[in-house]
């Protein structure tokens, strides 16, 4: 079992962590309240409420940690090819043990055009800066994907990106006074330094290769014989020609 995840749970009941809760919260719910379908799935941490917002019929918590609805691996989902129309991975990648085969297996789940919602923390910013501190703990001692590296695993697995936006660009300390006071970097992270937030968050698509059509071989046949045919009446034409 992995306890990463539960010792981050324990995390986000701390000033720092309630800020990143809070502003995860928010933006998963302004991103699954128009997904529709049937299924949808929240992979660990049911601290924060992915779904809340989404008005699908079937929904589930599903994971490792205390807590989830339904105990499993989060690398071999206990989901049928192609059953759910909604994942969401709330910082899942940061502590699993293998984050390919997490998106792998969200690939095989989620039906053509289902919806992959991820957040993360952001190696490139001063909350990834903090893992350098030595002896450092959950969650300083995540795997941290950089999001470039995220797109093209999800690239690769046939996702098409729509969204991606930062999140949580106040300095990574656990004083809520100074926390208050540097509230104004949320309003100017973006226009001061866009991809700088501790967090990312990834809003995807599974799409289908396209197909190469290939025509019957009796149309093929037939195409090739009417080919021949128009030639053997042009030669005739012009042998006529010559004897006039």
């Amino acid at each position: 079992m992995n306890a990463e995840f539960d010792h981050f749970a324990t995390w986000l009941a701390t000033p720092l962590g309630r800020y990143v809760a809070m502003s995860e919260l928010a933006w998963f719910e302004r991103s699954v309240v128009d997904i529709f379908g049937y299924k949808a799935v929240q992979l660990e941490l049911p601290q924060i409420d992915c779904l809340r917002s989404n008005r699908m019929p079937w929904r589930l918590q599903a994971g490792e940690a205390a807590g989830t609805q339904l105990k499993c691996s989060v690398q071999a989902l206990p989901f049928d090819e192609q059953s759910l129309d909604l994942i969401a991975l709330p910082h899942v990648l940061d502590f699993c043990q293998d984050p390919h085969a997490v998106l792998r297996e969200c690939q095989r789940a989620l039906r053509p055009e289902g919806r992959l919602l991820i957040t993360g923390f952001n190696p490139w910013s001063l909350w990834g800066l903090r893992r350098l501190k030595p002896n450092s703990e959950i969650p300083w001692k995540g795997n941290f994907v950089a999001l470039p590296k995220l797109k093209d695993w999800l690239s690769v697995l046939d996702f098409q990106t729509l969204q991606d936006e930062h999140l949580c660009y106040r300095p990574p300390v656990q004083r809520p006074g100074w926390l208050e006071k540097s509230r104004f970097l949320d309003q100017a992270g973006d226009r001061l330094w866009p991809a700088g937030g501790g967090v990312y968050c990834v809003a995807a698509v599974k799409r289908i290769r396209g197909m190469h059509l290939i025509e019957p071989q009796w149309r093929s046949a037939t195409a090739t014989a009417g080919s021949a045919m128009a030639i053997e009446k042009l030669r005739q034409q012009a042998r006529k020609d010559r004897c006039k």
